[in-house]
């Protein structure tokens, strides 16, 4: 078929067919991308509410209100209900952004800085996981340092 024979009518057909073609393959290959991701928690964000208790020596400390709130707001915060942690996110959450650490980057302290030893339990049952543990909503976490 020689070129004469594209008229511009069917150009801009097939020229369009290409790009829906090139549009849609590449949002699927996308969602599917990340819909195998097993770092990702959610994709719409979350609302979770841990509770965190401490003691040390045996003597329970009150975790501050407000740790994070500010100027700028942090997700991961407390209000006047501790020991209750706020994870409030929007959009992408990864495992890595609910984690004990980042609570204790919210309140800028180190979770070793409470005692270096430390044992941790989670509803219940204990837990090595420390500055790793991924929290998730209605978590009953225990921290007693020695």
């Amino acid at each position: 078929m020689s070129l004469r024979a594209y008229t511009p009518l069917r150009l801009v057909i097939i020229v369009g067919s290409v790009v829906v073609f090139l549009l849609i393959g590449s949002t699927w290959l996308s969602r599917s991308l990340q819909e195998s991701n097993p770092d990702v928690l959610s994709r719409a964000g979350l609302h979770w509410h841990p509770l965190l208790v401490i003691y040390v020596k045996g003597e329970k400390i009150e975790i501050p209100k407000d740790i994070g709130l500010g100027a700028t707001h942090l997700p991961i915060h407390t209000h006047d209900d501790v020991p209750v942690v706020h994870l409030e996110f929007g959009g992408v959450v990864r495992k890595n952004d609910v984690t004990l650490r980042e609570f204790f980057k919210s309140w800028n302290r180190d979770m070793r800085s409470l005692g270096v030893n430390v044992r941790m339990t989670v509803n219940g049952k204990e837990n090595t996981e420390y500055e790793q543990y991924v929290m998730h909503d209605g978590d009953k976490i225990e921290l007693r340092y020695d």
